[in-house]
């Protein structure tokens, strides 16, 4: 059973916002935005076996002098981890954003969600707690990775 990296479809994204809070811990449907489909979703991807999707990621190009890929949700099916899926999103979404001109990714996220933390950095981004980034008294660890 080979699991192959895709372009999201309408159909992958209403599935995904029925399933995101149950696959993430307490993460919630809202963001998983329809702004991150149908505004921003060109790069947005899936991954599946046999049809079924077990893992995606929400990102785009930010628009800006020197513009960065950056994912803003990620998230791979509980029964589906440790198989390599969330790398290989993430290695597609890079390979994508790098053609578009992208030096660096970049990602957010509480300073309590270790899990991604742990993940990001097991795929070579960097991780820097920083404090008042969402406003005063609201500290987030920014990811990053240079795309070389």
């Amino acid at each position: 059973m080979t699991a192959a990296v895709r372009a999201m479809s309408k159909g992958d994204f209403d599935h995904i916002v029925t399933v995101i809070d149950t696959w993430a811990g307490g993460m919630s449907r809202d963001l998983g935005h329809p702004l991150f489909f149908h505004e921003l979703g060109e790069l947005n991807r899936v991954i599946g076996d046999e049809g079924a999707v077990v893992g995606f990621l929400f990102g785009f190009v930010t628009p800006r002098a020197e513009p960065a890929g950056y994912v803003h949700l990620v998230g791979v099916h509980p029964a589906h981890r440790r198989f390599g899926h969330g790398r290989a999103l993430s290695a597609d979404f890079e390979r994508a954003v790098r053609e578009r001109g992208c030096a660096r990714v970049k990602a957010i996220t509480t300073v309590a969600n270790q899990a991604s933390i742990d993940f990001h950095r097991s795929i070579g981004w960097t991780a820097e707690e920083i404090a008042d980034y969402a406003g005063p008294g609201r500290p987030r660890v920014v990811l990053s990775k240079p795309l070389t």
